[in-house]
């Protein structure tokens, strides 16, 4: 009976000497390129050279070498069929029973600040797909490994059953396929990029396990948690815990939400979130300072909320948090003493994400049953919009700052969205209402005698002038909305009725 034979070219060489050399020991061959063969010498692992299986050089800097009839006959021969048999045997192949490739890395290669297009592109690599694909056919009578982690088992069975399972020969070939794609999904976005397709026939989008979930929005749900290959480091997905249980589901929402807020703010700032929405949004001279406002906002709903800052958390900000029940605090970063205060709280989760925004709008999904929606972030600012201002007044120094607050705010609210500040912090929150006079409602509410002098931010416009006149008789004194209702006169008018400054930004902001 003929040696078992292994083809092995990886790029990345984690454990590679070990593996084979355990191969070797049960009787494979082995055939091997490049870098990946001069490994195996140097480790005294017998090896034949690629080109002494092909009987061609390896030619044209590397990129041609394993593309043979001699390579894919050996790893497409179908054992069972007399005919496929006869012609390896005419032709002097040699089957190939094992594959060990993992490829070029254009993942790594594209992350490089200094990354060129040639140096992308010379990067993607084509024999080692086209390898394992063929393999992963074969694989009924081919094993394929693209993953460093499933040596121990290959190892293992050949160990114990002198050969690889049918059922793990089939659970590795799914793994390369899923391998290929994702791998051919990065090169189709970085392509699609560069040439400015904006709408692309197909969405090709890959993403990498980042962890199992216990559950989904809810217990009887299952859920897990994927990051993008290149995720923005000032994300929730590439967070880094230091303290506490394991994120949940809602976590992750809520806390990509809260960061979300956070990062809209230059002054230092603490905006406390529940049910993706912000419950209290505080400002001020210090993130302690800040903290208290956000707390104030609204003390009872902050209770088991998420808590974004983006400042350092210090000492005496970490012993205010520490005094109520918080699911989560987000900070760039804490003092040694502010963690020796919140590490006593055992399930208290602590992140650390750098708080810079991202240049470009990523492209969000959203999921429905049957299909996907595609949509650039909202990153439309205050400062991007055309103001005017159509009323007999116009909003003071401090009620310029009022609305800047309420603007940033209000985006990130459930629509129907209506914020109330006072220009230091959040007074009222209405979300997620049918109409906007009931969001408005809910808000003025919860602000109750807070609402003296503050003002009101509004993601859309106003389809009629009551909820101007609710404002008004409720003490509100400016107002920040988008305009462009076909009754536009009419909230103008009642503004001008109870002395309200109005401003129109000509931008809405709708929160599905």
């Amino acid at each position: 009976m003929s040696k078992k034979r292994a083809l092995v070219s990886v790029s990345n060489k984690e454990g590679i000497v070990e593996f084979v050399e355990a191969l070797v020991a049960k009787g494979f061959e082995v055939v091997s390129t490049g870098g990946t063969k001069k490994a195996l010498q140097e480790a005294g692992v017998p090896v034949i050279g690629i080109s002494e299986v092909t009987g061609f050089p390896e030619i044209l800097d590397g990129r041609v070498k394993t593309l043979h009839p001699n390579i894919h006959s050996g790893l497409l021969a179908m054992r069972e069929r007399a005919e496929h048999q006869e012609q390896l045997a005419e032709l002097h192949i040699s089957p190939i029973d094992l594959v060990v490739v993992n490829l070029y890395p254009f993942k790594e290669t594209i992350a490089k600040p200094n990354c060129t297009f040639a140096d992308a592109i010379e990067n993607i690599d084509i024999g080692g797909p086209s390898m394992l694909r063929a393999a992963a056919k074969n694989h009924q009578h081919v094993t394929v490994v693209v993953d460093p982690k499933d040596y121990p088992t290959v190892i293992g069975e050949l160990s114990n059953e002198q050969d690889v399972t049918v059922e793990t020969k089939r659970r590795l070939a799914a793994k390369v396929f899923r391998h290929t794609a994702a791998y051919d999904a990065l090169i189709a976005e970085y392509l699609t990029e560069a040439v400015g397709e904006e709408e692309p026939e197909t969405c090709t989008v890959t993403y990498e396990r980042k962890q199992g979930l216990r559950y989904g929005e809810n217990p009887h749900q299952k859920a897990t948690f994927y990051k993008k290959p290149l995720a923005d480091e000032s994300s929730i997905a590439s967070a880094v815990q230091l303290h506490g249980k394991e994120l949940s589901y809602n976590n992750i929402h809520d806390a990509d939400a809260a960061l979300a807020i956070v990062k809209e703010f230059e002054e230092p700032a603490v905006v406390a979130v529940k049910h993706m929405n912000p419950c209290g949004v505080g400002t001020g001279e210090t993130i302690e300072q800040a903290y208290g406002r956000a707390y104030e906002a609204d003390p009872v709903s902050i209770f088991g909320g998420i808590v974004a800052a983006n400042r350092e958390i210090d000492e005496a900000t970490a012993v205010k948090m520490k005094d109520i029940f918080l699911e989560i605090i987000i900070a760039p970063s804490f003092t040694q003493e502010a963690l020796d205060v919140l590490t006593a709280k055992k399930n208290l989760r602590l992140l650390t994400v750098p708080m810079s925004r991202q240049e470009q709008p990523e492209a969000m999904l959203t999921s429905i049953h049957g299909g996907l929606l595609v949509q650039d972030e909202d990153h439309y600012g205050i400062d991007e919009a055309t103001l005017s201002i159509p009323t007999d007044r116009k909003p003071t120094d401090a009620e310029w700052e009022a609305l800047k607050l309420a603007w940033k705010v209000v985006k990130h609210v459930k629509s129907n969205a209506i914020v109330l500040t006072n220009g230091q912090m959040t007074v009222g929150v209405g979300a997620g209402q049918m109409n906007r006079v009931g969001a408005a409602d809910i808000a003025i509410t919860q602000a109750s005698e807070r609402i003296e002098g503050a003002v009101m931010g509004s993601d859309a416009f106003f389809p009629m002038g009551d909820t101007v006149e609710l404002a008004g008789k409720a003490g509100v004194t400016a107002i920040i909305q988008p305009g462009g209702s076909i009754r536009d006169e009419e909230s103008i008018e009642m503004a001008n009725k109870y002395g309200i400054a109005m401003v129109m930004t000509g931008v809405r902001h709708f929160k599905h």
